[in-house]
């Protein structure tokens, strides 16, 4: 009963303005309700970009809290497959790193006929789109590397030995 009077008590206090006993101890350093200064963890979710592909798709659909959180929970299902089967074919293979050549092949693995074939061309895509946007082309294994110092400039002309006219006056 006496912590109901306190709250009473807390709520006309800061009615009429004043400090109350609980909000001077959440201001202080050392405060027993720190939970309130820490940040909250982030939760990782995939509704905002299922909510942009819907549209595009469908523009007058909605979806529903629920369907969403199905949607949200098949996602992250299907990406976590994808991820710990790359992560065998890699080692299977006696390599260290995941490529996207594996992801692709686990892929198709994974998805069914058309979807497989619409996740592997998008897939495709973002990597062409990834290393087209990188600021140094990865070298091709065709064609010689030059050094910077080696090229010269293209649009200058040989100096010939001769002086010019206005190096012979001086």
């Amino acid at each position: 009963m006496s912590s109901k009077m306190a709250t009473i008590a807390a709520k006309a206090m800061k009615a009429k303005g004043g400090r109350t006993a609980r909000n001077v101890a959440s201001s202080s350093a050392g405060s027993i309700d720190g939970a309130k200064n820490r940040r909250r963890r982030r939760r990782e979710s995939y509704s905002l970009y299922i909510f942009k592909v819907l549209k595009q798709v469908h523009p007058e659909t909605g979806i529903s809290g629920k369907a969403m959180a199905i949607m949200n929970s098949f996602v992250g299902d299907i990406l976590d497959r994808i991820g710990e089967e790359a992560t065998k074919l890699t080692f299977a293979s006696r390599r260290h790193t995941v490529t996207a050549r594996d992801i692709q092949t686990v892929t198709r693995l994974l998805l069914p006929g058309e979807l497989a074939r619409h996740a592997v061309s998008e897939g495709t895509k973002a990597v062409s789109k990834y290393t087209a946007s990188m600021l140094i082309p990865p070298p091709s294994s065709h064609e010689p590397q030059q050094k910077p110092a080696q090229q010269q400039p293209q649009d200058r002309e040989p100096q010939s030995e001769e002086q010019s006219p206005q190096e012979k006056s001086q």
